[in-house]
């Protein structure tokens, strides 16, 4: 029998052009502008985002850029060392998505009263946010080369990566969600942070997804 054919369950206009979310069998997809950015068909490498940045902390204060599906936030949101999470997320819809459609793979994350939502653009909000944070983990787009939207490339570059590092306390950790390898990208990140590693989660089809972690020099510069 041959699979089913994905079906529209809504369709609205974003901040970023047109989003639609379909049903696919028993998963379901997102679409920006017609290009695929995400599915809840296998969540383990958002979970592997939140997972090696948090372990071993304790009463982490943690900033989640990007809402995604739901998977990192309920991670995080399960995960005993963890007492505070800053969600920014710059699409009202995919919020709505979160509470509604979506709700059952963040596990209602959003309810939790540690989690603080901030629907705004996480390039912008970088400037305001407040310090310290002991984790960040960035899921922002497909990660640093497989943009959707050309002006997250901000958030990967020298200024973005030097204001996360200035966000988080010495000794934190960010945490980048790559949908691919990028030595480029790579190579940015361990200019500004120490004992910085790669986990590569294989996916069924394409490449292996990968987290990278960074470590925030353990004094101030």
């Amino acid at each position: 029998m041959p699979p089913e054919r994905p079906f529209v369950i809504d369709r609205r206009d974003g901040v970023n052009g047109e989003l639609v979310l379909r049903r696919a069998g028993a998963d379901h997809e997102v679409i920006a502008n017609g290009t695929f950015l995400m599915d809840t068909r296998d969540g383990r490498s958002e979970r592997a985002l939140v997972r090696e940045a948090v372990a071993g902390l304790a009463h982490a204060r943690v900033l989640l850029g990007g809402l995604g599906v739901g998977f990192s936030l309920d991670a995080a949101v399960r995960a005993p060392e963890v007492t505070e999470v800053v969600v920014v997320e710059i699409e009202p819809v995919v919020v709505d998505w979160a509470r509604t459609h979506l709700r059952r793979y963040g596990g209602g994350g959003l309810d939790d009263p540690r989690v603080r939502l901030l629907v705004a653009d996480l390039g912008e909000a970088l400037e305001a946010l407040a310090p310290p944070f002991d984790a960040i983990c960035l899921d922002v787009d497909n990660g640093p080369g497989w943009l959707v939207h050309e002006r997250n490339d901000r958030l990967y570059g020298d200024r973005g990566l030097e204001r996360l590092r200035r966000l988080l306390r010495p000794g934190g950790r960010l945490s980048v969600w790559a949908a691919a390898a990028d030595a480029t990208f790579e190579a940015r990140l361990r200019a500004r942070f120490e004992a910085v590693r790669t986990v590569e989660i294989p996916v069924a089809r394409g490449a292996d997804d990968v987290v990278y972690l960074g470590v925030s020099p353990s004094t101030s510069p």
